[in-house]
């Protein structure tokens, strides 16, 4: 598919618009403008008042004024310097104008005496004189007309100033084309929005302050049409992904039935619901691409184990696969029972299988032996063949991406595929990085889960901390102590792993194990293993234990430095604990004084288990790059949306770009045709590749 002919001038190279140089060209790229069409997308962050007023006695100084005045004397500096200093008088007030290292044949033909100007600039009191430092604009009085009642504030990087910014982008608008419409006409009504054209005039021209809000109807047109060109590349994405053919896997429930028995409890609501939902999609001859999001402990691993008996039950096999080599055996130690109440055969792959065994693995893999693989990505590798693969399961999703996923539908004929997050996303967010996949969310946690007593304690009270886990071990219960940092370093007085460590130790002896990063695979297992045995009662650790480790009887966790974790990490931690039949504590360990973020933070874990809300309030105070760490989510970057306040666009961008795709999936019709200029417009080259393809 070729780009349209219409949008040629406005992909042109930058050096084409009025006032950019080769040079200027460069220094532009600082803000993300390499095309005149990138520079329609620039918009204005704040607005000067230049509306004319008859004195400055009209205004209070410090402020920015535009005015009309007749030019007096010039004062040129005395020595080398000073500044240069021009006598001006309004309809009733004398000022100066003051020019550092400006030439003085310059400034007589800017400001000849006698004549009359109209000046724009900040104004300022200095010993009692009105002063205007090097005023923004001088103009003619016939020239007036020139000047913006309102003048746009740009960002801006090193060599560029609001003078060249507004020159290119006024060059950039005149090229702007009319296009045709491409928002669903009904949407468009409802909300007032105006055209395409006429809200780019509006934002680079605004007629007052509130022409600068995100609600301003032309931003927020401008905000859908970036959202929905974003959706509309995840959903031919998931088109693309379902054209693929799928395999029908229809379970009977022979293997899910012996399991469910085997259970110590019944699977909540909210796992039946999901269970359904994923047998509903396997039975479906298109390819299932389901998220599955859970708070911490919501019972995601029954879940994805009953989708895996559904593909083993129809014939096939299944696949799991975890981030971590921990979390790959951890997932085989809880399955295994449940797997032998069902009669059927898991097995674990890792990157440490090695020579016969892992030849003998691979041999039952293939030949169907194996029912269920359990790994880390190296059940990816080359050499590993499924006689029948139906469903991947991949555990954590975020550090995972759009192409991975596509890469795991490939090991199979249409294999069905479910990814499981532990991370719970507001909304908005979920619809950004996932808009691609069908969502299923566990939002109750399973019963006799006991609440987990949250408290906020200062450092200075380590000595009670350390005596509550010394009964605490004595009682024969077991805890975790996460501390921030490895590496002890002169600019960070934290209390190191190591050097908790050692004071535990001497403290409470040798039933004190440590676990962080920078210890080789087998040490850490070795540490991890030795406190799921129940030999180390306290586990001190850096965050590596974030994620999934299951040790039903460690009951305390204790966080120290707690308010420089983030919302997430403070909610995944605590997690930990609370798997188990006792009362369970998170002691949050904090060094005064706490900021007032750090304050809020704490509060908002102490008062609320619920990840949801958790997520929400990280949103509203980190924002959406932060949250999910932005380099590795593939969240998108978007120029005119705010994820955080137009989160409502992003749900409606979803339903509207998954509705035309269903009338028009080639995207042939004229709004469809109109949709492929927005997919130009906004770089979404994917969607492009995507559309030429199907």
């Amino acid at each position: 598919m070729s780009r349209p002919e219409i949008l040629f001038p406005l992909f042109a190279g930058l050096e084409t618009l009025e006032g950019v140089g080769p040079k200027t060209a460069k220094a532009f790229e600082a803000l993300g403008v390499e095309k005149p069409k990138d520079l329609l997308f620039l918009l204005p962050h704040s607005a000067v008042d230049r509306s004319r007023k008859a004195s400055l006695r009209d205004v209070v100084p410090p402020c920015t004024v535009t005015v009309e005045v007749e030019v007096g004397l010039h004062l040129p500096p005395r020595q080398k310097g000073r500044p240069y200093r021009i006598m001006v008088r309004d309809a009733a007030l004398e000022f100066q104008l003051v020019y550092f290292h400006a030439r003085s044949d310059y400034l007589q033909g800017l400001l000849p005496t006698g004549q009359r100007r109209l000046v724009s600039g900040k104004v300022e009191l200095f010993d009692n004189i009105a002063q205007m430092v090097h005023p923004d604009h001088v103009l003619r009085p016939e020239e007036a007309g020139e000047l913006p009642q309102f003048e746009p504030i740009y960002p801006l990087a090193a060599g560029i100033t609001q003078r060249v910014v507004a020159k290119a982008v006024a060059s950039a608008l005149a090229r702007a084309p009319l296009v045709p419409e491409w928002i669903d006409p009904g949407l468009k009504a409802r909300e007032a929005w105006p055209d395409w054209h006429a809200a780019l005039q509006t934002v680079h021209a605004p007629p007052d302050q509130a022409a600068l809000a995100f609600t301003d109807p032309a931003r927020q047109r401008l905000a859908y049409d970036e959202l929905f060109a974003h959706q509309l590349t995840l959903s031919l994405a998931r088109a693309s992904m379902r054209r693929g053919q799928g395999r029908v896997s229809i379970g009977d429930g022979r293997l899910q039935k012996p399991v469910l028995a085997a259970l110590p409890y019944r699977p909540t609501s909210a796992q039946n619901r999901a269970v359904a939902e994923i047998a509903a999609d396997m039975a479906q001859p298109v390819r299932m691409n389901r998220l599955l999001q859970g708070d911490v402990g919501s019972g995601k691993t029954l879940v994805a184990l009953l989708a895996l008996l559904i593909a083993v039950e129809s014939g096939g096999q299944g696949v799991m696969m975890a981030p971590t080599e921990i979390l790959a055996r951890q997932h085989r130690e809880g399955l295994l029972p449940l797997a032998e109440a069902a009669g059927i055969r898991i097995a674990l792959l890792t990157g440490r299988d090695k020579g016969s065994e892992r030849a003998a693995k691979l041999a039952d893999l293939a030949e169907g032996r194996i029912h269920i693989l359990l790994g880390t990505h190296a059940v990816f590798q080359k050499d590993v063949h499924f006689q029948d693969l139906r469903l991947a399961v991949v555990d954590e999703q975020h550090r995972f991406g759009v192409a991975q996923r596509m890469e795991l539908g490939a090991k199979g004929q249409g294999v069905d595929v479910l990814v499981m997050t532990a991370t719970p996303i507001p909304r908005s967010l979920a619809l950004a990085s996932y808009g691609d996949m069908d969502v299923s969310v566990l939002d109750e946690k399973p019963a006799g889960r006991k609440p987990i007593k949250t408290v906020m304690i200062s450092g200075a009270r380590m000595d009670e901390v350390v005596g509550h886990l010394a009964r605490a071990v004595a009682e024969g219960r077991q805890a975790y102590w996460v501390c921030p940092l490895v590496e002890e370093s002169e600019l960070v007085d934290y209390a190191s792993a190591e050097e908790r460590f050692a004071s535990l130790r001497a403290a409470l002896g040798d039933v004190v194990g440590l676990v962080h990063g920078q210890m080789p695979a087998a040490e850490k297992d070795a540490a991890m293993a030795g406190f799921a045995s129940g030999q180390t009662k306290i586990l001190v650790a850096t965050t590596v234990i974030e994620v999934g480790v299951n040790v039903p009887n460690a009951s305390i966790m204790v966080i120290e430095r707690a308010e420089i974790f983030g919302l997430a990490q403070l909610h995944q931690l605590r997690g930990r604990v609370g798997r188990g039949h006792v009362e369970s504590t998170c002691l949050l360990v904090y060094q005064a004084p706490l900021s007032q973020t750090g304050a809020r933070r704490l509060k908002v874990i102490r008062d609320t288990e619920d990840g949801f809300r958790i997520s929400e309030e990280d949103l509203s105070m980190r924002g959406a790059g932060d949250l999910i760490g932005t380099a590795q989510s593939g969240l998108p970057r978007f120029r005119v949306a705010d994820l955080e306040r137009q989160a409502g666009l992003m749900a409606v961008a979803q339903s509207d770009a998954r509705a035309l795709l269903v009338v028009d999936p080639d995207l042939t019709s004229p709004r469809g045709r109109a949709a492929r200029v927005l997919l130009w417009l906004l770089n979404q080259d994917r969607a492009i590749k995507l559309i030429s393809v199907g």
